[in-house]
């Protein structure tokens, strides 16, 4: 065990996080989303919402600063009802974190998928809200 690290994040998302470089990106995904057949690595964080691991990840975590959006959200697919209320969570754990600064991009079902399967990992979640998959771009540590 180690003292300041969130108890939600697991050895192997730390070290996950740990290896991850300028530019990577993580996929959070809900309980629907297809994660093993898109993962190139598959991290299981069952019984585990995608805010309480939002909120553990951007503590540790920095998103890029040299993007305009290091956020994204798979977009709501039209007919469906619009703006999940789970991105309003979103928006207030980043805001904790980072500030205001950070942009969010809307990216189309497929797209997303296209870019999960880029991603240095998924993280593979049981959270049951619908549009609850998030994109985050790794930035850096600056020194201070």
């Amino acid at each position: 065990m180690l003292k300041g690290i969130p108890a939600i994040l697991s050895p192997e998302l730390l070290k996950t996080l740990m290896e991850m470089g300028h530019g990577d990106t993580i996929v959070l995904a809900d309980g629907n989303f297809p994660a093993a057949s898109c993962a190139s690595s598959l991290i299981r964080a069952d019984g585990h919402g995608v805010p309480a691991l939002l909120d553990a990840i951007l503590a540790l975590f920095p998103l890029d600063t040299y993007v305009p959006q290091p956020v994204g959200l798979m977009q709501v697919v039209p007919g469906d009802p619009e703006a999940p209320a789970i991105w309003e969570q979103y928006k207030a754990i980043i805001a904790k974190h980072e500030g205001s600064r950070p942009g969010i991009e809307l990216i189309e079902r497929f797209e997303f998928y296209e870019r999960a399967k880029l991603a240095y990992a998924i993280v593979a979640t049981g959270e049951k809200a619908a549009y609850a998959n998030i994109l985050l771009t790794k930035g850096v540590i600056k020194p201070e």
